[in-house]
């Protein structure tokens, strides 16, 4: 995919990102509880996946 499109998608929903860039794995689950527990660490992880 498009890196500008999964970077838009890591800013506005996190998790999503993280599924079409990682797939089912630790790195969605983690992603999903950091953005249950506060939204920003979750954009954060998701941008730092996506662009890694």
């Amino acid at each position: 995919m498009n890196k500008l499109i999964l970077i838009i998608l890591a800013i506005l929903l996190p998790p999503v990102a993280v599924f079409l860039s990682k797939g089912v794995g630790k790195d969605l689950l983690i992603n999903i509880l950091l953005c249950l527990i506060f939204f920003v660490p979750g954009v954060i992880h998701a941008i730092w996946l996506v662009t890694k």
